[in-house]
């Protein structure tokens, strides 16, 4: 009897092991049901998306340096403070290139003067060009026929002279031989005498004649050199025409070194890394400032394989991890051409060594839906973000 009992218990316990162990099987199936339920239906959800955690904000990021040095006077932005386009940043004391602008415009007005008196100097040696070559040879012309008369009344004194002498020793001979008076031969003595003077005069008057014809022909060579002349004055005229134009340069030199010394935002964004103060001598691109322009974007580093539906215009989601419970909307804007490591400061050489094979991460710009959001300005450069791509979604398709 006893025995029964027992082997009826040991019945029971073993029923109940099995009902057990089936209950526990069917929520182990249960479970590995939901979960592959589960699965399916998040890869169903996920199936179009692309999304990674290796992406941050960028934007571009301007240096503020002077063009000139100097004093600066006035200073007119804080840390951090937002700027918009035009804005003045700071100024520098501008009384040195004032005087530096005054010169400049002096040297102007006295290039000007210089090219004008030129011009008037060319003009006057065209004018006179041609009558002073007409006269040069009326000159000449005059000058020959005086020198000729000249020569004509020497050869005329000569012979009287020569007469005279004839005559002087005729009456000489003649009185000694008592054939003539004294009276005579004095007369004929003082005649001589005249005519050879006449001579001599004449012979200096042919030379003077002679100096004045040379005197003529070199004043006609000189006139016909008028075309040299004029070429001279040309180049004359052209040498302050570019003094002229070097005097514009320097002087707009000078306007634009006056007004580097106002300094004036180049975007709109907000100011970073100051490092100027009022009284600070700055020099010429030093840096003093860094401006991060509006507006920002992402840079997301997909992996390869992400890539293979992803293109330029499709929608994404972007979570900020600063900014928790905010989602951003904007869109594929570009992929990079190559990978992150290709354009590393030291690329790759795959070609030495042993080879494994690594998945390489391509930069992906992702541009806001709307910059002007305030939200979006409040996105600064660094920050860790999380984008989602839908590869599903035609470019520029919203869903």
């Amino acid at each position: 009897m006893t025995q029964m009992v027992e082997q009826v218990a040991a019945r029971g316990k073993t029923a109940e092991a099995r009902r057990r162990r089936r209950k526990q099987l069917q929520v182990l199936a249960a479970a590995v049901g939901a979960a592959a339920v589960g699965s399916g239906i998040y890869w169903f959800a996920t199936r179009n998306l692309e999304s990674t955690d290796d992406a941050f904000i960028d934007a571009d990021v301007v240096q503020i340096a002077p063009q000139v040095g100097g004093v600066v006077a006035d200073l007119h932005f804080t840390d951090n403070q937002r700027v918009e386009r035009g804005q003045a940043l700071l100024e520098i004391d501008p009384r040195d290139y004032q005087v530096q602008l005054a010169s400049a415009r002096a040297n102007l007005a006295v290039a000007l003067a210089a090219r004008q008196a030129a011009e008037a100097d060319l003009d006057l040696t065209r004018k006179t060009t041609g009558a002073a070559i007409d006269e040069a040879r009326h000159a000449v012309d005059q000058a020959r026929h005086l020198a000729s008369e000249a020569r004509q009344q020497a050869d005329a004194a000569s012979a009287d002279a020569v007469r005279a002498a004839t005559d002087v020793k005729r009456y000489e001979d003649l009185l000694h031989f008592g054939g003539t008076s004294r009276q005579r031969f004095e007369q004929a003595v003082a005649d001589a005498r005249a005519t050879n003077a006449r001579w001599r005069a004449a012979q200096l008057g042919g030379t003077a004649a002679d100096a004045q014809q040379a005197q003529a022909q070199a004043k006609l060579v000189d006139a016909l050199a008028a075309p040299q002349r004029i070429a001279q004055k040309q180049a004359q005229l052209a040498n302050a025409a570019a003094k002229v134009e070097q005097a514009r340069a320097e002087l707009q030199a000078a306007e634009l070194n006056l007004s580097y010394t106002r300094i004036l935002a180049p975007q709109a964004g907000r100011m970073a890394k100051r490092a100027v103060n009022p009284g600070d001598v700055v020099q010429k691109n030093q840096a003093l400032a860094a401006l991060v322009v509006d507006p920002p974007w992402v840079i997301a580093n997909f992996k390869e394989t992400e890539l293979t539906r992803m293109l330029p215009g499709q929608p994404v989601s972007v979570k900020v991890d600063a900014l928790p419970g905010h989602v951003f909307h904007g869109r594929v804007d570009s992929l990079q051409p190559g990978t992150g490591a290709r354009f590393s400061l030291l690329p790759p050489e795959n070609a030495t060594g042993n080879y494994v094979k690594v998945v390489q991460r391509v930069p992906v710009k992702i541009i806001f839906d709307d910059p002007a959001d305030q939200m979006v300005r409040q996105l600064a450069p660094g920050m860790s973000v999380i984008p989602e791509v839908d590869v599903s979604a035609r470019p520029g398709e919203r869903k």
